[in-house]
């Protein structure tokens, strides 16, 4: 093919491909198409992490493993005319490309979580691939080669970052929640520094909801009185709640309590719980309640005590996500800390290397059988990926909780999970261990140890006891099937 391409007369398509080629220098180009998506939808966000993910790998792949390993001289200068061939030509070996592996690793990557987008990109893909010949740098061969290593590359990314396979985890339909038409009957708590920058949430749910009964939650205020406040009004027929997932754990125990359906906003840094029931905006929160359409979530409950307060005292609280101790809650902190910069992958490897190489043994026993470990994670349902970091969860009605731990009691115990999880083998190795019940008693051995939940470190105690609450809370949630004239934030 370089030679039936030396033979084509000049076109303003040669600049037009060197310019190309030349912008996929270091994949400079994906890398601003991954910024442009990166400001787009939930979809096109995480289309971009696993493209850039895939670059990642596949520049390793090609430039590092193969390149050294197949040497191949590149086509020679004066096959083609010099208006079209590459002044600036590399000098490392030909097999394969690099660019048209990472050319295919970013689009095949953006295609797995947002298809659309994916063939959009496609074509500039492609067209990255052929500049490499056409620019007489390449041999078709080495093209074919590199572009089949970057769609490869992009499918295996699915072991350490699995695709999420729905938007919304199934949950058993609430038949009696009320119909709460422009939020009358509904007491919500607005966070007032959440919401979108430089505008007043309450005014904004207000307008959307002008029967709703607003409580203002500023800086330094009490959560659970304002909360409590608001479920004690007396047209109250369900609570809500604007914030992150600390408030909105809080407000589902004032919701337990008073046996009232909850409303949730997502407006925190992260929302896991909203992501997980399916509520991403203001929309779906005024068509949810207006229609009377809930879903059944289970809610999770930790009573910490110690020796000295007995079963009868300590600490009582809810979760409506994750409880965890030891270097878990720091290995989460870092991990979002770092994941909008390297992406979620990279930013876990990294954080649990960092959290383990710190991290002391704790001594404990777990119902009963006495295991040190460097931390545990107990979900509010049971969580996917299994193996790997927990992400998301398929339900919310399950009745169970989900406990993750890595044992300390077994030798290279730390060596062993890092290896499992760059290998995406960490449900496979002794040192791990994975597992649901309906209960769990941990009994720490050398003195109380703060458990964090829902991200906020809540309890401290010597013993223990997870369990799911009795019944579950109602949360609205928008039935989508009712509603296809509705698009859901992508």
């Amino acid at each position: 093919m370089t030679t039936a391409i030396g033979r084509l007369p000049p076109t303003a398509a040669d600049d037009a491909l060197l310019a190309l080629t030349r912008s996929a220098n270091h994949s400079w180009l994906w890398f601003a198409t991954a910024c442009v998506l990166a400001a787009g939808t939930r979809r096109t966000r995480r289309g971009a992490t696993r493209g850039v993910m895939g670059i990642g790998l596949a520049s390793l792949a090609a430039n590092v493993v193969l390149k050294p390993l197949v040497p191949r001289r590149r086509p020679a200068a004066d096959l083609l005319p010099s208006v079209r061939a590459l002044p600036d030509r590399p000098t490392s070996s030909s097999f394969p490309s690099g660019h048209s592996a990472s050319a295919m690793a970013f689009a095949v990557g953006v295609a797995l979580e947002s298809p659309k987008t994916g063939a959009v990109l496609a074509p500039l893909a492609a067209t990255v691939a052929y500049s490499r010949i056409h620019v007489g740098v390449h041999w078709t061969s080495d093209v074919a080669v590199g572009s089949a290593l970057g769609a490869g590359v992009a499918l295996v990314t699915q072991r350490w970052l699995p695709r999420r396979p729905i938007d919304e985890a199934v949950a058993r339909p609430w038949a009696d929640a009320p119909e709460l038409v422009d939020g009358e009957g509904l007491s919500m708590v607005v966070n007032s520094g959440s919401g979108r920058p430089g505008t007043d949430p309450v005014e904004e749910i207000a307008d959307r909801l002008p029967k709703a009964h607003l409580v203002r939650l500023d800086p330094g205020d009490d959560l659970i009185a304002l909360l409590k406040e608001a479920a004690g009004h007396p047209d109250t027929r369900a609570l809500g709640i604007a914030g992150g997932d600390g408030s909105v754990a809080a407000a589902a125990r004032i919701a337990e309590d008073l046996d009232l359906p909850l409303a949730v906003m997502p407006a925190g840094t992260l929302n896991h719980f909203g992501r997980d029931v399916g509520v991403y905006d203001l929309q779906e929160v005024v068509d949810a309640t207006g229609a009377g359409e809930a879903v059944a979530v289970d809610i999770a409950e930790l009573h910490a005590y110690s020796a000295s307060t007995g079963p009868d005292g300590g600490e009582r609280t809810v979760f409506v996500n994750t409880a965890s101790f030891g270097g878990y809650p720091e290995m989460v902190r870092l991990r979002e800390q770092w994941q909008d910069r390297w992406g979620k992958w990279p930013a876990a490897s990294a954080a649990l290397i960092l959290t383990l190489w710190r991290a002391r043994p704790i001594r404990c026993r777990i119902d009963g059988v006495e295991t040190p470990v460097w931390m545990l994670f107990v979900g509010n349902g049971p969580y996917a990926p299994s193996g790997m970091t927990p992400s998301y969860r398929p339900r919310l009605d399950t009745g169970l909780l989900e406990v993750r731990y890595l044992r300390a009691d077994r030798r290279f115990s730390r060596a062993r999970a890092i290896v499992g999880l760059l290998l995406g083998t960490l449900g496979h190795i002794r040192t791990y261990v994975e597992h649901t019940a309906t209960t769990l008693d941990v009994e720490l051995l050398e003195g109380p140890v703060e458990v964090a939940t829902d991200g906020e470190v809540m309890v401290s105690g010597e013993r223990l006891c997870f369990s799911v609450a009795q019944h579950p809370v109602p949360v609205y949630r928008r039935d989508e099937t009712r509603w296809p004239d509705r698009t859901a934030a992508w």
